[in-house]
């Protein structure tokens, strides 16, 4: 759309536009707006009336810079119909030029008359009002205007500025039939406009020369050895002032410049020494008024220095003065601190070090207009600002803080109210689809709290005609300088817009978000305290910090992303839930570090004999690694477990497994990014309810803590052993009794250790915390995490209680027996007389039955002593042992097989069975649901032949 020749698409879309059709993506956005803006103001495409003014300023400063850049626009399109205009910053048409001299008898006035106002509220979509609101270089083409009138007309348009103030003082625009579009054109109208921008800053080099000549025929018609301040003239040359003091005596010469006022203030530089400016103003003859900054420095023993321009080649006095203030073509010197005013040292005037004792050094420091100053001390503040953001943006990897320090830099000193809407997906972490739907106003600050904007934490539903729409469609900043004038902010909410207008909001900057090339949601900068409105150096400065904001939003938001893929992890390889157990009552707590997932985890392992396992490891590091370790540790921790291996034993095959992974993992390229394993710590405790023993190891991780039924605490003394990983080194057991309600706390380094914590007062705040008569786990992890945990932890937290429960002597049965078939029966006749007593009648024949096979084989391929055990628990739980280290093996027996078949049947009754091993053998166990699930006696039945000693 908008192509050169091209009439059909824009004008088919523009009448659908008209009738109120949609058609986003058939006109290019800056068109769409204006036509938007056009019918919210009421225009219609066949009236659009102009004004006419009168009262032009055919001799103000835009039109004398502008008419020799204008004639010679004459001469080059001599013959051909281009329409040359310019027009001033309120869009009234001040000058205009013919490429054809007769082209001006066959256009309409508004085209050939100079004093016609084209801004966007009178004339709708144009050259000269759509450069105004979008204050850039644009093109019209055709029917892309929005009066009828124009439809045969293309145009470029684009702003002039004041190189000093960055201000918009006009708009030139080349009107030509749209078969004679070129975009060669676009680079004719921006040298045009350099061009006369150019003569604007010449005019200001004119003036402050002007003022320069003023001040030195009023200082060669002092008399001799007058000084301001009753002192001599010096040079900053001579004081040995370096390029460090010259420069903050030119930053507050500046400063005083812009203030305009007589005074005198002393600066102090490094070293001690201070220099007194004098400020005074001066008029030419011309009738430039300005400010004149000298500097004094009362002591004989010191220069002052005036400060000179380097480079320039002797001469006359006014040869030195005029060299350096004119300036050369190039960068437009707006935001040099030194531009706006003339430095120099005029030679014969220096004062000598033979200089009497009692008077005073002074020279010239700087000179220049206060609305010039004002200018280069607002260029100094827009670089400290963005200096000073580019550290105080950005300092965490949160998304919501990140928003809210970009709101607090820009608070007061750019804007007097920020508010950041982000979509919930870059909340999340997620890359927005449509940054434009499912905003949030994520945050609203500003020098008020009172302001009626709408608040933090709501979905604010925006129109495509507000400015923050606007902006995210054109990924360019909106700059409306009168809200109250604004049709397509006012039209998002009449009601509200009121609201915020009667508290003074009368300007605003709508800037997008845009980090890697996607839009991550909308700043808007509004203005109240002061009157002026928001211009294009604040709309630069507005984008600019938008631009760093937006870098600082896309790292935290990657970084929620993968944090939140991380924890997720973690927590679905960290236990879900514990089974229900007897011998033990726990509770735990699983606390990430603010920056970021590590490898903490615990577990809760059911063993036979009703024993319990309690696991607290620690992977060191951080990130998707650590937490896809920890899984491995923890799966593999629950294998060795099944196999009822010792901790020690356990801790022994984890320190290999994480040494295998480590190699594997390994690389011989030193370049290459290695995640390799670089620790674990790990502690292993198992709980025997029947005996109320505890036996734990532990491989470099912090000893666990013991609450005794009484409250008393204390930190067992647990060999520590070597973290996991090291390999060659040994684990060691300890054993110690736990009386019945005490407490076992395991936990990870994060909850005592820091980088800023002491580790003896975290020890004893945990021992504080646990320090407590007999009470729930869940009220003991609560403890623990009010008292101990940080505000803001810098690793991972795991923490696991444990209350223990010792098992009831009546429900422990156990008989000693040789090595003799003949007393099967015997035992048989026992187990049947205990279970009656606890009730277990609908059990009794299944556990003869294995019972049966399991003392048969260990009086046939055992050692003495023989000993079996029973345990009534949540399930019923018969154990053999003797004394040999040969265990059965489940296998198919063949049809001519007498035997083999024994331990198929005990699998058949039991619900699980196994072997472990002891210092003194082996026991072999099997666990007995107390509800016998169908078809089991059936089962038995069909193998009661198979058991020989029956």
């Amino acid at each position: 759309m908008g192509l050169v020749g091209d009439d059909i698409g824009p004008a088919l879309a523009r009448e659908q536009f008209l009738r109120g059709g949609a058609v986003e993506g058939t006109v290019r956005s800056p068109i769409l707006n204006s036509w938007q803006r056009s019918r919210s103001l009421g225009l219609s495409p066949e009236g659009c009336e102009l004004p006419y003014r009168q009262d032009l300023d055919l001799d103000g400063r835009l039109v004398r810079a502008a008419t020799p850049v204008l004639d010679r626009l004459q001469s080059r399109f001599a013959g051909r119909t281009m329409n040359v205009s310019l027009a001033d910053g309120d869009g009234v048409v001040l000058q205009r030029r013919f490429g054809e001299a007769s082209l001006v008898r066959h256009l309409a006035p508004i085209q050939s008359v100079p004093g016609f106002v084209f801004a966007e509220e009178f004339a709708g979509t144009n050259g000269i009002g759509l450069a105004l609101a979008e204050r850039q270089l644009i093109n019209v083409y055709g029917a892309e205007h929005f009066a009828e009138r124009s439809q045969s007309n293309a145009c470029a348009a684009i702003p002039v500025r004041d190189p000093l103030s960055g201000r918009i003082e006009g708009v030139l625009c080349l009107g030509y039939p749209p078969d004679d579009a070129d975009v060669a054109l676009n680079h004719v109208i921006s040298r045009a406009a350099g061009a006369i921008e150019r003569r604007l800053l010449d005019q200001s080099s004119t003036r402050e020369r002007a003022l320069l000549q003023a001040y030195l025929d009023a200082r060669s018609r002092a008399p001799t050895g007058e000084t301001t301040g009753n002192g001599q003239q010096g040079g900053l040359a001579e004081s040995g002032l370096d390029w460090r003091d010259e420069l903050i005596l030119k930053e507050k010469a500046t400063e005083l410049i812009s203030s305009a006022q007589r005074a005198a203030v002393e600066v102090p530089l490094p070293g001690g020494r201070r220099i007194t400016l004098l400020s005074r103003p001066v008029t030419s003859p011309s009738g430039v008024e300005g400010i004149v900054i000298e500097a004094v420095l009362p002591s004989p023993q010191q220069h002052l220095a005036v400060l000179t321009e380097t480079g320039t080649a002797p001469g006359s006095p006014v040869q030195q003065v005029l060299t350096p203030a004119v300036p050369r073509p190039g960068p437009l010197p707006g935001t040099e601190p030194g531009r706006p005013a003339t430095s120099l040292r005029p030679p014969g005037t220096l004062g000598t070090a033979e200089s009497p004792a009692d008077s005073a050094t002074s020279g010239l420091v700087l000179i220049g207009e206060p609305g010039v100053g004002t200018y280069a001390v607002a260029a100094r503040r827009r670089l400290e600002l963005l200096s000073e953001a580019s550290t105080r943006i950005g300092t965490t990897l949160d998304v919501g803080r990140t928003a809210r320090e970009l709101a607090e830099m820009a608070v007061p000193r750019l804007a007097d109210y920020v508010t950041i809407d982000l979509p919930e997906a870059v909340l999340r972490g997620e890359e927005p689809t449509d940054p434009s739907t499912g905003l949030y106003r994520t945050v609203v600050h500003g020098i008020r709290d009172d302001c009626p904007f709408y608040p933090a934490g709501e979905r604010v539903d925006l129109r495509p005609t507000t400015p923050q729409l606007r902006c995210l469609a054109d990924r360019q900043p909106v700059l409306e300088p009168d809200l109250g004038a604004a049709a397509g902010w006012i039209a998002q909410d009449p009601a509200h817009a009121e609201r915020l207008l009667a508290h003074d909001i009368h300007s605003l900057i709508a800037v997008p978000l845009l980090a890697r090339g996607i839009a991550l949601g909308t700043a808007s900068f509004y203005r109240s305290r002061d009157p002026a409105p928001f211009g294009d150096d604040d709309r630069s400065l507005a984008q600019e910090l938008a631009t760093r904001a937006a870098i600082c939003i896309d790292n935290a938001r990657r970084f929620t992303r993968e944090h939140t893929m991380v924890l997720a992890l973690q927590h679905s390889l960290l236990p879900q839930r514990f089974p229900e157990l007897n011998a033990v009552e726990v509770a735990y707590r699983y606390m990430p570090a603010e920056s970021g997932v590590g490898g903490d985890w615990f577990d809760v392992i059911p063993l036979s004999g009703t024993r319990v396992a309690l696991v607290v490891g620690d992977v060191v590091g951080h990130g998707l690694h650590a937490a896809a370790t920890m899984g491995r540790l923890r799966t593999a921790a629950r294998n060795f477990a099944e196999l009822d291996l010792g901790p020690d034993e356990v801790l022994t095959h984890l320190d290999n497994l994480v040494a295998r992974l480590d190699r594997d993992e390994g690389t011989e390229d030193p370049s290459a990014d290695s995640t390799g394993i670089i620790g674990a710590t790990c502690l292993y405790a198992i709980y025997d309810p029947t005996t109320q023993q505890c036996v734990m190891a532990r491989s470099g991780h912090p000893p666990p803590a013991l609450v005794r039924p009484d409250g008393t605490v204390t930190f067992p003394d647990l060999p520590a052993g070597p973290p996991l990983g090291l390999g060659g080194l040994p684990f060691e057991t300890a054993e110690f009794p736990l009386p019945e309600g005490s407490q076992l706390v395991l936990y990870t380094d994060g909850l005592i250790g820091g980088r800023h914590r002491d580790f003896d007062t975290a020890l004893d705040q945990l021992r504080r915390a646990l320090a407590h008569p007999p009470r729930p786990p869940e009220d003991t992890c609560e403890a623990v995490v009010r008292a101990v945990v940080p505000q803001h932890p810098a690793d991972d937290i795991a923490l696991l209680v444990a209350r223990t429960h010792a098992l009831d002597s009546h429900r422990i049965a156990t008989w000693e027996l040789p090595a003799d078939p003949a007393r099967v029966s015997g035992i048989r006749a026992a187990v049947t007389r205990q279970l009656g007593e606890w009730g277990l009648h609908e059990v009794v024949f299944a556990t003869e039955l294995l019972l049966s096979e399991l003392v048969t084989n260990a009086i046939r391929y055992g050692t003495a002593p023989i000993q079996v055990r029973l345990l009534h628990d949540r399930t019923l739980i018969c154990e053999v042992s003797d004394a040999s280290s040969t265990a059965p093996h489940l296998r198919h027996a063949a049809t001519t097989d007498e035997g083999g078949r024994g331990l198929f049947l005990v699998a058949q009754l039991t619900q699980a069975w196994g072997t472990r091993y002891t210092a003194d053998g082996k026991v072999i166990w099997a666990e007995c649901a107390l509800e016998a699930p169908t078809g089991k006696s059936d089962a038995a039945e069909a193998f009661f032949d198979d058991i020989p000693a029956i």
